[in-house]
């Protein structure tokens, strides 16, 4: 699956891509890695804060089919039904 690990002062991403995705937080903004699935990022300036979480996000949005991806602590990603198939014509 996907993975996040510390690399120096970033985040590195494994999230199903050829290369590995590297973030790097703005001065302020303090990123853990607890586990591979977790990242917890904290900081003063709530503005960093958010848009530092937006950007790791949008390396891998959740996809409304599988559900797969990067999702906020306590999101819900509403499914989707996928294609069904009929009889006959």
């Amino acid at each position: 699956g996907y993975q996040a690990a510390m690399k120096g002062k970033g985040v590195e991403l494994t999230v199903g891509f050829a290369n590995r995705i590297l973030h790097t937080p703005p001065d302020g903004v303090t990123v853990a890695v607890p586990d591979p699935t977790t990242i917890v990022v904290t900081g003063a300036d709530k503005q960093k804060v958010g848009q530092f979480a937006a950007e790791i996000r949008a390396s891998k949005k959740p996809e409304p089919y599988k559900g797969k991806g990067i999702r906020y602590d306590g999101e819900k990603v509403r499914q989707k039904e996928g294609k069904s198939f009929s009889q006959g014509k």
